[in-house]
């Protein structure tokens, strides 16, 4: 998809996309063939990230948060902010 489609439809940073974006499938991963990289090199496994597959993840939390909906659409990167809430409420 372009880059506005994209940033619109994923919450995408415009200034950190280029002018398209590719969206692999579950358990794929956009590259060329197999035997075109030597992984022989790398220290620790290769591993893509950042599918659409990644974006909802498990979430439970150990006290209450103002801020958290009823039935709410986490991803990812919204764990960052519900842990540093929780820390703050801490404090």
């Amino acid at each position: 998809v372009d880059s506005p489609t994209a940033c619109e439809r994923f919450e995408l940073p415009a200034d950190r996309i280029g002018d398209i974006v590719l969206i692999s499938t579950e358990n794929k991963t956009i590259g060329t063939s197999e035997h075109r990289h030597d992984l022989a090199a790398l220290n620790e496994p290769l591993r893509s990230h950042g599918g659409l597959t990644e974006q909802e993840v498990p979430f439970i939390v150990n006290r209450v948060l103002p801020e958290l909906p009823d039935k709410p659409v986490l991803r990812n990167f919204d764990a960052f902010y519900y842990a540093t809430m929780a820390a703050a409420l801490a404090g």
